[in-house]
């Protein structure tokens, strides 16, 4: 078999790993937006068009789960000549299918960018329309979509079989444990998928590979811990008391609509229902949010125990009082007026586009306000500049506004294994058996750092692939 890395290689987005196995026979694993790469205007252009290898030719599609960065160019896989299906979870194929329709609606508005400013100008636009599908398009790759059950050892091809094993991080999320025949020789490849945490809200723990030949695993926090070691409800509560009742100000919360609005959601519910929190106005600021709820409710059997348990009683995971769901853009705008204490969650979770700018923007020179970051932001963008270093103002949507509002951080919220949970997951697999780990998702730095730290562990073969480098196994 040959790996080829196309995707994730010494950065974080992006993930696709092609699989060559000596039948020919071809299998990738995730086909993820380089998010990198989108926002470089000098995008890599390939022989078939913007893919590095011939669609066509590959026939079968494995998906970890549901993030953009795992799952959104899957759509331009077949419009490209992919014709083969897409293996996944059942909760992985729900929250792709919102995900993607999301994505196509950007790509319409992204449509008619384009449009306007041809009529405009003649200038050459950095929008690439070749990469921007739409809702029919999203449409005809879901039909392909075949749902898997965690833990069912799956024939996909002649001498080769698959197990998705959860692994936490989202709903439905799945490690790939895969084994297949070459040479009369039984041959085991594992892929972490993004690893989640352990008691995270909502999510189950993620659960170990079976020992594995090779192993290809995430390194996003390879080097790091999580900071916040608290429950989640102990550290949002006390934010909330700081920020809304002790000073009866705005929480504002920037936050991705898909697995950590929910955990925040539920979370809140589990305050104000058994803790006998104060009820406060909670906008929730995405139509996607409100959807991907009702996937979670519908896929309650994968929750961990609590959450059953929680639902159970109180038959809903995310409605409570003071809740509100905002769906249209007037709603949204019209939150600014509003004079009591409430918290905001909206997306996007690093302040990149989305509704959550606006929120921003009228609520940062606001010095009853506060906002709260809880998850990773990529360099460059206004979330990243919101968690780095202390500013006296910033621009926002073309204009200079000074900064007023408190900022805060909080990782709790993370979906991510943390460099105790990655060093778990890789010494759990026996070192003397194990023949090459791959690192990829993550920055290279981080991938050094952990690279030396399984080294020291006894782990010699450890490699850190470049983008559409190929190795043979």
């Amino acid at each position: 078999m040959k790996i080829t890395f196309w995707g994730a290689a010494k950065q974080v987005t992006g993930s696709m790993t092609l699989l060559e196995f000596d039948d020919e026979y071809r299998v990738l694993i995730d086909c993820g937006t380089d998010l990198e790469r989108e926002n470089n205007p000098e995008k890599t252009r390939y022989e078939y068009g913007i893919f590095p290898f011939d669609p066509s030719l590959i026939n079968l599609v494995i998906l970890t789960h549901a993030h953009i960065d795992h799952s959104g160019q899957i759509p331009n896989l077949y419009r490209e000549g992919f014709e083969g299906q897409v293996l996944c979870t059942k909760a992985t194929m729900d929250l792709s299918e919102l995900l993607l329709l999301d994505s196509a609606s950007l790509n319409q508005r992204k449509f008619k960018m384009i449009h306007d400013s041809k009529k405009r100008s003649k200038k050459k636009k950095d929008i690439d329309s070749r990469e921007l599908y739409l809702d029919r398009q999203v449409k005809e790759a879901i039909e392909n979509f075949v749902p898997i059950a965690f833990d069912q050892r799956f024939k996909f091809k002649d001498n080769g079989y698959l197990t998705f094993i959860p692994a936490g991080h989202l709903l439905g999320a799945a490690h790939v444990y895969i084994e297949f025949w070459e040479d009369g020789r039984k041959k085991t490849l594992g892929f972490s998928g993004d690893i989640g945490r352990k008691n995270y809200p909502l999510l189950v723990d993620p659960q170990p590979l079976p020992p594995v030949d090779y192993l290809i695993t995430e390194t996003t926090y390879g080097d790091r811990l999580h900071i916040d070691q608290g429950e989640a409800e102990v550290l949002l509560a006390d934010i909330i008391q700081k920020a809304c009742i002790d000073v009866p100000g705005r929480l504002i919360i920037p936050s991705f609509s898909v697995g950590r609005t929910q955990a925040m959601l539920y979370t809140l519910n589990k305050l104000y229902t058994e803790k006998g929190f104060t009820p406060i106005k909670v906008f929730t600021d995405s139509p996607l949010a409100k959807a991907s709820s009702r996937v979670y409710e519908r896929s309650a059997k994968l929750l961990n125990k609590p959450a059953r348990a929680f639902l159970e009683e109180n038959e809903s995971l995310f409605d409570f009082e003071n809740l509100i769901y905002l769906e249209s853009n007037q709603a949204s705008k019209a939150v600014s007026n509003h004079a009591e204490p409430c918290i905001i969650i909206s997306a996007s979770g690093m302040v990149q586009g989305g509704r959550i700018e606006h929120h921003i923007e009228a609520n940062i020179s606001n010095p009853y306000a506060t906002i709260l970051m809880v998850g990773y932001a990529s360099e460059g963008t206004l979330g990243w500049k919101l968690l780095n270093g202390e500013r006296k103002e910033l621009s926002i949507r073309g204009q200079k506004l000074p900064v007023n509002a408190t900022i805060m951080r909080i990782d709790v919220f993370s979906g991510h294994g943390d460099f105790k949970d990655l060093t778990n997951f890789v010494t759990s697999q026996d070192a003397g058996h194990l023949k090459k780990v791959f690192l990829v998702h993550g920055e290279h730095q981080t991938m050094n750092n952990f690279k030396i730290t399984l080294e020291q562990s006894g782990y010699t073969q450890v490699e850190i692939p470049d983008k559409g480098q190929t190795f043979e196994i």
